[in-house]
Formats: C-alpha cells, sequence, structure tokens
C-alpha cells in the first residue's frame, strides 16, 4: 500500500457513519490515505502529536470531523502547516448548528475550510481538489467525475419531462 497523503480524522466512532463518505471519495479516486479516531478534549496531547508530525509523514491533506464543540479540526490545524478541512458533524441539541460554528470561527492564521454540516463527500472532493493542483491525473478525474454528475442530472431532467411529475415521484420514492 502507499503511504498516505490524506488522513481522515474523527473525534469519536459515533462520527464514522458520516466520514465513511470522505473515505469513498479517497477509494474512487486511488488517493492513498488513512483514518483515525483522535479527540481535540479526550486525548489532546496524542492529537498535537499526530498534527504536529504528519507533514514529515507526508499528509498533505488533512479531513477533521467533530461534533459539539468540534475543536478538532482547529487543534490539527495550529499544529499542522497544510490544508485541514473541517466536518462538522450534526448532533441531537442543535443539529449541528454548534459545530459549524465552532469550526467555521477560527482566528487569523489558522484557517479550516469548513464544508457544510455532515458534508463529508464534499469534503472528500475538496481534499481531491487540493491535491490536483500539482497532479493532472486528479485533475483529469475531476473533470470526468463533474461531466457525470452533469450527466446524471441532466438525464433526470429528460426523464422528468417525459414521464411528468407524479410517475417521476412515484418511481424515485419506490
Amino acid at each position: 500500500m502507499k503511504k498516505p497523503i490524506v488522513a481522515i480524522v474523527m473525534g469519536s466512532d459515533s462520527d464514522l457513519p458520516v466520514m465513511k463518505e470522505s473515505v469513498a471519495v479517497m477509494e474512487e479516486f486511488q488517493i492513498p490515505y488513512e483514518v483515525m479516531i483522535l479527540s481535540a478534549h479526550r486525548c489532546p496531547e496524542e492529537t498535537a502529536r499526530f498534527a504536529g508530525a504528519a507533514f514529515e509523514k507526508g499528509i498533505k491533506v488533512i479531513i477533521a470531523g467533530a461534533g459539539g464543540a468540534a475543536h478538532l479540526a482547529g487543534v490539527i490545524a495550529a499544529h499542522f502547516p497544510l490544508s485541514v478541512i473541517g466536518i462538522p458533524i450534526k448532533t441531537p441539541a442543535l443539529s449541528g448548528v454548534d459545530s459549524l460554528y465552532s469550526i467555521v470561527q477560527m482566528p487569523p492564521g489558522i484557517p479550516v475550510a469548513t464544508v457544510g454540516i455532515n458534508g463529508a463527500k464534499n469534503a472528500g472532493l475538496l481534499a481531491v481538489q487540493i491535491l490536483a493542483v500539482n497532479d493532472n491525473k486528479l485533475g483529469k478525474g475531476l473533470k470526468t467525475y463533474k461531466a457525470n454528475l452533469a450527466k446524471t442530472a441532466l438525464a433526470k431532467s429528460d426523464k422528468l419531462r417525459r414521464v411528468g411529475v407524479k410517475n417521476y415521484l412515484e418511481s424515485v420514492q419506490k
């Protein structure tokens, strides 16, 4: 297996059902990655140690998802010199808005790119876009990916036009 260049980190194993979408994107684009559970609050020394050593290990982008106070991405960004992408995880108490605010409100000098609540797929795609700046193969893969998105959307529009609203809704609700 190739050395990982993306790290996918989550604050708790309860975040894995969301974070698996970032994993799926890494696998789709064949990007070597590692996945781990680290908590900014439960194991702060280990989190700081990981983030401080990630650059020397060859990690180019870190994707960090957490809920609640959601300090994981910010703590990692404080110790890692390259791109960190934060994923606010939806919480029962405030539906992820607390997580979103915690990640997006970083102080000057410690940026964290932030995607939408539970936006792990977009975080994975953003990581691919960051890596594609220096990788033409990834850039071409992204062009194909986006062309396929357009093709799918246009096919749905064509089907809607052909079968009508009622039949379309019945077909997608099955």
